[in-house]
């Protein structure tokens, strides 16, 4: 299965910093908010990956990624010439995908803990898969109501009176139909190929699947000032406790078996002396 980021859009709610560099260019602690979820694809197998993002900061994710080879993938790019929609990125991405199943990670959702994607990566047989995640305050997402056996029932977007508990995060796994059904959506109000059309078309055909989230995961949006603030210190609270870095990619390639001690070494070497470093040297290389 191949994997696709969009890290696109204007970063309007994250102004003034976003002229600096893109929201997904952003620092999460000590990482660039884009490690985040590459870590999440990386971790479930996925080694072909595109990142879609504006021609303007393609070239700084380029420069901060480079092709993937150092982490034993392969990352290429596509450009998202105008905020569109997260389903506009289907559209893009349609010769990357090539009739193939996919995952479709935000580039602004950060997960941590067990979320089930390589599972359901490695069990795919088709339709359409996404996520719930049970937030207090569903009126401000979109929102799924699920049966016992994970299918979906409904889905609603900001309802004032939620059916359930469970928000959609920004990870969704498709077949190969999705880019033609992407094709068939009409722009919504605000301009924009809505990622819930795309959705609300597998649910028609009763596709559409969903993987409750636990207690025991966390899912955090990283596109405000505020939430940027939590997920930088949600990051450094668990290395601090546990000793590990969150999604040190370097580390996720090589328990995944993309890349060998030799390899890490290689990349290593060629790193600033910095925390990260170290960090790199004493738990992979011992």
């Amino acid at each position: 299965m191949r994997g696709m980021m969009l890290a696109g859009g204007a970063g309007t709610r994250l102004f003034p910093i976003s002229q600096v560099a893109s929201k997904q260019l952003q620092p999460v602690y000590d990482k660039p908010m884009i490690y985040y979820p590459l870590a999440t694809l990386m971790s479930a197998g996925i080694r072909e990956i595109q990142l879609i993002s504006t021609s303007a900061d393609l070239p700084i994710f380029e420069r901060v990624l480079g092709d993937g080879r150092q982490w034993g993938i392969d990352l290429s790019y596509s450009v998202q010439p105008s905020p569109g929609g997260i389903a506009q990125a289907v559209l893009i991405g349609e010769s990357f995908v090539q009739d193939q199943p996919f995952a479709l990670v935000l580039g602004d959702n950060i997960f941590h803990g067990p979320i089930g994607l390589e599972d359901e990566v490695s069990t795919f047989e088709g339709g359409a898969v996404i996520w719930g995640y049970p937030v207090s305050d569903p009126q401000r997402y979109g929102v799924i109501e699920i049966d016992d056996s994970g299918s979906v029932l409904s889905i609603e977007e900001k309802p004032a009176d939620p059916r359930s508990e469970f928000a959609v995060p920004g990870l969704y796994l498709y077949d190969g139909t999705a880019v033609s059904r992407a094709k068939e959506l009409v722009p919504s109000d605000r301009g924009e190929l809505e990622i819930t059309d795309l959705n609300l078309s597998f649910l028609q055909d009763g596709e559409l699947r969903a993987v409750r989230l636990g207690r025991d995961a966390t899912w955090l949006d990283s596109g405000t000032h505020e939430s940027l603030l939590e997920s930088s210190n949600f990051v450094a609270s668990v290395e601090k406790e546990f000793g590990y870095k969150v999604a040190c990619l370097e580390e996720v390639a090589y328990k995944m078996g993309f890349v060998s001690v030799e390899e890490v070494a290689r990349t290593v070497e060629s790193m600033p002396s910095s925390p990260y470093r170290a960090y790199c040297e004493r738990a992979i290389l011992g």
